[in-house]
């Protein structure tokens, strides 16, 4: 049966445009998306269990900007860019670089951020301590010279940065405001508790809004996810037009996770309905965290654009500590599925990179099952401005 056939007025309805394929490829739009999106956004920079005492550290590259993410002396996590207020010299580095020398800087023993270059010294929280030969200076004011802030937030256990503190604080836009609706719908899932068993990391040669527009719609999951449609057949039915993301997509009959089998010996969060134990729930979490959680765990997808063309996608598999703990705990039934789900994505992903950047793709569509995508669309156009040919 035609799409005509079963729905008539789906027949008449236009299909809406994509964004044009200027906004997948060129370095024009991507510095646009560094300057409007990932400087002045709230986005998801990793788990607070990836700092889990004083004087742990974590340096992230963020479209070419380096930042500190450190946990104080007070428990407390902090984000500074990776810059002394001195020279500009890099604070921090998890390597010294091509020359082999080791320096002298970081994070010392002491609990503090020295720079190798001229070894001014800062506390976790960014504040100028010592300044060798300087302190005295006529004119010169340590409080003055601390370190350039990021905004750092926490929700589920994850921490959010944003690289313009100050222009979100004028602007009244905290990470509550941005998140919306996500926290309620996912109020069940014990996020915050769970922590991460299995990592694994790909590099993508595709844009990263392709990457989140494939996650938003399952028009696609039939053709190139078999076996997950044999879990939960409703992703290819009338091409996953249908699906109830709010409240959950239920499993087939007899199954409930995201594995081979549909089925774990794990058992499901201790908070969730009934109909929760046996659905399936995803977020877009604007704009670079993909969620998926199911009754025993949950799988965060974290895009890190690298250029027009490549997106490094780091994937956690997150658990509840009691089953972690326990002697049988296995999570590989868990991420062999999704690693042979995401190698599926990313490889089709891959072929629209390649097709929207043939000169005479200028723009795609939108079938009316894939609305969803069309959230990104007014997103990042909202942020960039209007859309150009």
């Amino acid at each position: 049966m035609s799409m005509t056939d079963s729905n008539p007025k789906a027949a008449t309805r236009p299909l809406e445009r994509s964004l044009p394929s200027s906004y997948y490829t060129t370095p024009g739009v991507f510095q646009r998306e560094k300057n409007l999106i990932f400087s002045r956004e709230w986005f998801c920079g990793g788990r607070e269990e990836q700092l889990p005492s004083a004087g742990a550290s974590l340096v992230l590259d963020v479209l070419g900007e380096s930042i500190l993410v450190v946990r104080t002396k007070q428990n407390e996590l902090k984000a500074h860019y990776n810059v002394c207020r001195h020279r500009g010299a890099r604070l921090c580095s998890s390597q010294d670089g091509k020359w082999d020398v080791k320096l002298s800087g970081g994070i010392t023993s002491a609990n503090t951020i020295r720079c190798p270059y001229h070894q001014w010294t800062y506390s976790l929280d960014g504040n100028l301590l010592s300044s060798p030969f300087v302190r005295d200076s006529e004119g010169f004011c340590t409080e003055d010279f601390s370190l350039y802030p990021v905004g750092l937030e926490t929700w589920g256990g994850f921490f959010f940065l944003n690289l313009s503190p100050e222009i979100a604080a004028a602007e009244a836009r905290d990470l509550a405001s941005q998140l919306g609706p996500i926290p309620q719908r996912l109020l069940n899932y014990p996020l915050r508790e769970l922590r991460t068993a299995k990592q694994i990391a790909y590099d993508v040669q595709a844009n990263w809004k392709i990457i989140a527009e494939n996650y938003n719609e399952c028009y696609h999951c039939g053709p190139v996810h078999p076996e997950l449609c044999e879990i939960v057949p409703d992703f290819k039915r009338a091409g996953g037009g249908s699906l109830d993301w709010d409240n959950g997509v239920p499993h087939r009959e007899g199954a409930f996770t995201f594995t081979h089998s549909g089925t774990t010996i794990r058992e499901p969060f201790p908070a969730l309905t009934e109909e929760e134990k046996i659905r399936h729930k995803g977020e877009l979490v604007y704009p670079n965290c993909l969620l998926s959680v199911s009754c025993d765990h949950a799988t965060a997808f974290l895009l890190w654009p690298q250029a027009p063309d490549r997106t490094r996608v780091q994937c956690s598999f997150l658990f509840h500590p009691e089953e972690i703990a326990k002697s049988n705990f296995e999570p590989s039934d868990a991420v062999e599925f999704w690693d042979l789900v995401n190698r599926q994505d990313w490889a089709i992903c891959e072929r629209v990179q390649q097709g929207v950047s043939s000169q005479v793709h200028h723009f795609g569509f939108y079938a009316p099952m894939e609305d969803p995508s069309l959230d990104i669309r007014r997103y990042v156009t909202r942020l960039l401005g209007a859309i150009e040919p």
